[in-house]
């Protein structure tokens, strides 16, 4: 047998905490394990490393020699890891009008710390985040989230109306939020920002139009079966010959929101993105 490294990570917890019961506690081992492992080691160097009376706790020459080389071994490994760990590559998802200033910003600080940064355009982010085919999700839509997943506000975003170019409200003045309520409104049910419960109180007799990505959201639209908000960035990221983007003063805003896995726990990678994000 060969020395492994978990023989070496447990010599040096049992010489730095100098007691078996407290090594194996910071080991999550159990006592017997711990020692087990520790004969393991003594076999294959084929000499004894601690002196065990039952009121001292000391090391042997070859013991003491063994730790300084076993503590370069496993700080060097560790620093190793923690190095390609930090270039880790992470994917995002995303459904459609990535905030891209935010984004430019983060991916430059991330890769800076030697991390890479993959995106991917999926219709729903969140469910792809459920199935860990993504590490990050980026979406817009109100939602309560699954216990293990966190979320944060990365950026505000002002609301647009979004009219056919042939409905008289593309030429309309004046306009106030409030307004709009009793329009058939379309609803992109996955990752929309606008639904009927944008308006308050919200009409339950108002006629909704759903869709599944904003590809058909936005040829509803553009067909006049109903208005749509939106943010903003849409007037300039994806203009259509069909519709007709309105500024209306009170529109409330929208959030643009990233959700990771939490629990059990956050992995390395993006805990280290979240620090820049």
């Amino acid at each position: 047998m060969d020395i492994e490294l978990r023989h070496l990570r447990a010599y040096v917890a049992l010489c730095e905490e100098g007691s078996y019961t407290k090594a194996a506690a910071s080991l999550h081992l159990s006592q017997p394990a711990l020692t087990r492992t520790i004969q393991q080691l003594e076999r294959i160097v084929e000499g004894r490393l601690i002196e065990r009376t039952s009121r001292r706790f000391d090391l042997t020459d070859d013991g003491a020699e063994l730790l300084t080389h076993a503590r370069r071994i496993v700080a060097d490994v560790d620093g190793v890891v923690a190095q390609l760990r930090s270039r880790a590559t992470i994917e995002i998802g995303f459904a459609w009008l990535l905030p891209t200033t935010w984004l430019a910003a983060t991916r430059r600080r991330y890769e800076a710390l030697g991390g890479r940064i993959t995106l991917r355009r999926v219709d729903d982010p969140l469910a792809a985040l459920e199935a860990r085919s993504l590490d990050i999700a980026i979406y817009r839509r109100e939602t309560r989230l699954p216990n293990h997943l966190a979320s944060r506000v990365i950026a505000t975003e002002r609301r647009v109306l979004a009219v056919a170019a042939s409905s008289p409200l593309a030429e309309a003045t004046g306009l106030r939020w409030a307004d709009l309520a009793g329009y058939p409104l379309v609803v992109n049910v996955v990752s929309g920002t606008t639904d009927a419960g944008s308006w308050d109180p919200a009409d339950p007799h108002r006629p909704i139009i759903t869709c599944q990505n904003f590809d058909e959201w936005i040829e509803l639209v553009a067909a006049d079966r109903g208005i749509g908000g939106v943010p903003a960035l849409a007037r300039s990221r994806a203009p259509h010959p069909g519709v007709v983007y309105v500024d209306i003063p009170d529109a409330p805003p929208s959030h643009v929101y990233l959700a990771w896995h939490a629990k059990p726990t956050t992995s390395p990678a993006v805990a280290r993105f979240l620090g820049v994000a």
